[in-house]
């Protein structure tokens, strides 16, 4: 059956809500499981060809031939070092979508379907046409990391703004720049009900979710206790509802926070801090051995598939003498060996569907 371009921005529409309903894991295991050929092994697939299927989306016409030219370390650190100019088709189509053309709150006027129908396009577009594509696969990698789900009250309709001013933005920054805006994005306060976490009734959400999904992993040392203290921490970090104000932003209010002195992982938090308890926490979290393992764990695991364990140790030392550095952490790995070596990767629905536009 011939399929056309169109006929593609379709099934990838789909393969978004499922990537969105979180149905492309399950579907990867499955295949895995049932399937005697799903590992198969390295074969006699190009050097540069296994390195760019792993950088960006696919090979476009003459990717190959231009990494080959320059040689796969210059190659590496200029997708390491992205511009501000885009491919002009692809700023063509992403202007006619009104998501990122309004103000979030303005967005209220169109249905959720269509939102989220935005959303989904504006992301198979950008893989597809993306100039930059390894901040791409980035923007990709966080965007997952900070997972938040579009169909959750009025998540959907903060979406765009935390993709551009947060994952977008700091995707190949630092790590702890990335999660003191992901804290600060309405998007995320709302989706983990930070927007209600006040004093003497704290939500503990969003307090166990930054240890347990963005930061130190699960069972690495933090306790109820610290969640807690955490969600304390975090009293009073909501969003602006005020009159003839910028809806929708960030807004600390003191009134709604607790003042009171905390303990985090070992560390006192003196009374009195204001919206700089919850500040000190993503400084704890961000510089923790633990973050440094996950992060590292979870950046690896992302190029290097089966065989990342070998690289995991060297990139949380790398996250530790550089604070976070993302492009610090990803040029050893996107340069060595055993990306060239290592067995495939299956890819994801909608990755296979880019790769194949």
């Amino acid at each position: 059956m011939d399929f056309t371009r169109r006929d593609c921005i379709r099934i990838g529409i789909a393969g978004g809500a499922l990537s969105a309903a979180g149905g492309c894991a399950r579907l990867a295991n499955h295949f895995a499981e049932h399937h005697s050929d799903a590992a198969l092994p390295p074969g006699d697939v190009d050097a540069t060809t296994r390195l760019v299927n792993r950088v960006t989306f696919g090979p476009r016409p003459g990717d190959v031939a231009t990494a080959k030219s320059a040689g796969h370390q210059a190659y590496v650190a200029s997708l390491l070092e992205p511009d501000d100019d885009e491919d002009l088709r692809l700023q063509f189509l992403l202007d006619k979508l009104d998501v990122f053309q309004m103000q979030a709150y303005e967005t209220r006027d169109l249905p959720e379907d269509e939102v989220i129908r935005q959303l989904q396009q504006s992301a198979i577009l950008r893989a597809t046409y993306g100039k930059h594509q390894l901040r791409e696969r980035m923007v990709d990698f966080w965007t997952n990391h900070f997972n938040i789900y579009g169909r959750k009250g009025l998540s959907a309709y903060r979406k765009a703004a935390d993709e551009t001013n947060v994952v977008r933005k700091h995707a190949l920054a630092t790590f702890p720049d990335l999660l003191l805006a992901s804290a600060h994005s309405p998007a995320m306060l709302m989706y983990l009900d930070n927007a209600g976490n006040v004093a003497g009734r704290p939500n503990e959400n969003y307090a166990r979710e930054i240890m347990e999904l963005h930061t130190m992993g699960v069972k690495s040392g933090y306790s109820q206790k610290d969640v807690q203290e955490v969600a304390r921490c975090f009293t009073g970090w909501t969003l602006e509802q005020r009159m003839f104000r910028h809806r929708w932003s960030f807004r600390f209010n003191e009134d709604l926070h607790d003042n009171g002195p905390k303990q985090v992982l070992g560390h006192s938090i003196p009374a009195g801090g204001g919206e700089k308890d919850g500040e000190m926490v993503l400084d704890l979290l961000a510089g923790h051995p633990s973050t440094a393992h996950f992060i590292s764990k979870k950046l690896c695991g992302y190029f290097l598939g089966d065989d990342a364990q070998k690289w995991v140790g060297r990139t949380e030392q790398t996250y530790l003498q550089t604070k976070g550095d993302i492009r610090s952490m990803l040029e050893p790995i996107l340069t060595s060996q055993e990306l060239i070596d290592s067995p495939p990767i299956l890819k994801r629905p909608f990755d296979y569907m880019i790769s194949a536009l």
